[in-house]
């Protein structure tokens, strides 16, 4: 155990805070961007994929931080934090993390592109060529679009836009009708493009590219004719984000969310940033203006918003510079001649993403829409994306006249539009569209085809760990079984009858479902393990999940390790439990991989005296997955298929020594050391089973 584990404080020993761990999985991000091994371009993929987390962390976490402040309440989590003094803890170690995040990209990310000849061109270096060709861009793409707003008592502090970007600008002088406030805003329009490639022949490198912020900056005194600019600077303004939708007011929840997706731009202001080149003045009068403090103040050398850096590495022709491409493999189940249909009827079939392609999961329901005897197709919708072929094929089958019926999940945070889109798509071709219990966001992936056939009806079931979204297959580590099980069959469609209809949950033959059985199997899965640790026998626990934090979950981890089993956990993100602390966790070992693919399967592995029992979910092991929430764990019955998880999902992560973090008692995460041969997990699966 660690020093650090030593000076904490009894009554918070068990429990880590969330909002703390969610910030050290920011700093293991990070730390991606740091690694020379990673490729230059995925480097900077990274630095943007920390802000993008930060923004959402701001508009959601650190918004109910507030909110707690507001309403005086002691907080939620059992670590003991009151949230005021969380606040200050969550504002200090950000602004480390920023100035990490800024010192790694202006001294080492932007100096190792500009060896590569790809260059960011600063205002004060701009050749006569280039300052031309900017010029000329201005007047014919960014002037026209531009409404500078000069403060006074007719024009009010605007409302801005959550996270749009924003200058303020102080000027000298009176304009044409006398006035002088001395202030104006003006705001960046989201359809122009953050960042612009200048022609090479002006530049001198292969890419040359230019910050609109600096191209404004350049030429924010063509908005105010006559006055002179004093300062211009940068900022811009998180809000919370998160919807709040009343049970007892809604009678239609499409046509409520739609209201209250609009607001959700100008919810209050939880984040000011701005350029580090900014007057105290100004800071001061943004501050005022967003009802901020001090704590709330980022200030960054560079400009304010690097999500929108994203776009570079697709728009830069370097595959040196990027992860190697690949082709997703299939499994050799699927190399057969026949249909789907056939195949299914002899094996159940198990995916493995992105090693392994999500296309069979597509082909499935396009061969249902396709054929006549497949008379029903039933599937939850939690995030697929605005463009989306397996949403086009869904209403193709119900054009043709299939029984299709979608619940869909209208709150599925930042997909609400897209979703509610769909909805709309598929009521006009006469789908069942539902949108789940109110009150339960309806998380579970599952998808169900009844087929008419000469034994009667049969049903076809893919039950997966992530979302039916083929886009993030290429990047989300996840597993999908596809199974024609009459048992699980009967289990997928009792649940479809629960989400469209009324009446009382049943008990299910195979899966566990939340909020009804699933936290209180989990839980006595792991009192067994140590009831057979407690009597002699070998008792083990394995499970793999995207965070861990529900208090009992927790505490029965804790027993079981006081009993003797010994407990393997890999928790990508915020992790609760505090690992290998003396009489209380000993046998417990935690680590989160961090790597080119989002970890997200969800496997809990129970060695229950020698049969393995293995479940896949779409759950962590969180409150709000077992109790306020629609999920399911789905056992793998299969023996190879169990011992190709797992091989694929659990022992391939227990074995890597190059991207692995383990957490400390103390809440930090240390790096493993590398010893002997490197073993790389996510690499181990792309020579396995990619193509």
């Amino acid at each position: 155990m660690t020093q650090a584990a030593d000076r904490i404080a009894p009554e918070e020993q068990h429990f880590i805070n969330r909002e703390l761990s969610l910030l050290q999985f920011q700093r293991r991000v990070l730390a991606q961007a740091a690694d020379p091994t990673v490729p230059l371009l995925e480097r900077l993929r990274f630095i943007c994929i920390v802000s993008s987390n930060l923004d959402e962390f701001f508009e959601v976490r650190v918004a109910g931080i507030k909110e707690q402040i507001r309403l005086l309440t002691r907080g939620t989590d059992r670590d003991g934090l009151k949230p005021a003094e969380l606040a200050e803890r969550v504002s200090r170690e950000v602004h480390d993390i920023i100035a990490e995040q800024y010192g790694l990209l202006n001294e080492v990310i932007l100096p190792a592109l500009e060896a590569e000849g790809i260059r960011f061109l600063r205002r004060s270096e701009w050749t006569d060529a280039q300052r031309k060709w900017i010029a000329d861009f201005f007047a014919r793409q960014v002037l026209p679009v531009l409404t500078p707003i000069g403060l006074d008592p007719a024009h009010p502090f605007p409302r801005l836009l959550n996270k749009s970007l924003n200058f303020a600008v102080e000027l000298d002088g009176r304009d044409a009708f006398g006035r002088s406030s001395g202030t104006a805003i003006v705001q960046a329009p989201r359809t122009l493009p953050r960042v612009i490639q200048l022609p090479t022949d002006i530049t001198g490198v292969d890419h040359g590219f230019v910050f609109l912020s600096s191209i404004l900056h350049a030429h924010v005194g063509d908005l105010f004719s006559g006055m002179q600019v004093q300062g211009c600077y940068q900022f811009r303004v998180t809000r919370n984000s998160d919807l709040f939708v009343d049970e007892e007011e809604v009678k239609d929840l499409r046509v409520t969310l739609k209201g209250e997706l609009h607001q959700r731009h100008f919810g209050d202001a939880v984040r000011l940033e701005v350029a580090d080149n900014c007057s105290e003045r100004m800071i001061a009068f943004l501050l005022h203006q967003f009802g901020l403090s001090r704590a709330d103040l980022y200030q960054t050398p560079g400009i304010v918003n690097l999500v929108r850096l994203i776009q570079v590495p697709d728009r830069v022709n370097r595959p040196d510079l990027k992860y190697q491409s690949f082709e997703p493999g299939l499994p050799p189940a699927l190399d057969r001649k026949g249909s789907l249909f056939e195949t299914l009827r002899r094996q159940d079939v198990l995916l493995h993403h992105p090693f392994q392609s999500f296309s069979p999961v597509i082909e499935l329901i396009k061969a249902a829409a396709d054929d006549p005897r497949v008379v029903a197709i039933k599937m939850t919708v939690y995030r697929t994306g605005t463009d989306s072929v397996l949403m086009e094929h869904l209403v193709r089958a119900a054009q043709k006249g299939t029984e299709v019926t979608v619940v869909l999940e209208l709150m599925a945070r930042f997909d609400e539009e897209a979703n509610i889109g769909w909805a709309a798509k598929l009521e006009e071709v006469g789908a069942h569209v539902v949108y789940g219990v109110f009150g339960y966001k309806t998380h579970a992936k599952m998808l169900m085809l009844v087929r008419r056939e000469e034994s009667g009806l049969r049903r076809y079931v893919h039950l997966g760990t992530g979302n039916y979204h083929p886009r993030t297959t290429r990047f989300y580590t996840d597993f999908g079984l596809m199974t024609s099980h009459e048992g699980i069959g009967e289990d997928v469609a009792e649940i479809f009858k629960q989400l469209t209809g009324l009446g009382q949950a049943t008990r299910l033959k195979y899966l566990w479902q939340a909020p009804f059985s699933l936290h209180s199997n989990v839980v006595a899965a792991i009192h067994r393990e140590a009831e057979i640790a407690a009597s002699g026998g070998r008792a083990r626990i394995l499970a793999k999940m995207n965070a861990l934090l529900e208090p009992k979950t927790i505490e029965a981890l804790y027993a079981a390790s006081q009993a003797g089993v010994r407990i393997d956990l890999i928790v990508r993100g915020p992790c609760a439990l505090r690992p290998g602390v003396p009489g209380l966790s000993e046998n417990i070992r935690v680590r989160s991989i961090i790597g080119r693919f989002l970890e997200h399967h969800r496997i809990f592995l129970f060695h229950a005296g020698g049969e393995d029992q293995i479940y896949l979910s779409s759950a962590d092991w969180m409150d709000r997955n077992f109790f306020r929430r629609i999920e399911t764990a789905f056992p793998i019955l299969d023996p190879k298929l169990k011992r190709r998880v797992i091989r694929e999902g659990l022992r391939v992560y227990l074995s890597d020594n190059m991207q692995a973090w383990e957490l400390q008692a103390d809440g930090t995460y240390r790096k493993r050391a590398a010893r002997g041969a490197r073993r790389v997990a996510q690499w181990q699966m792309l020579d396995d089973l990619a193509g």
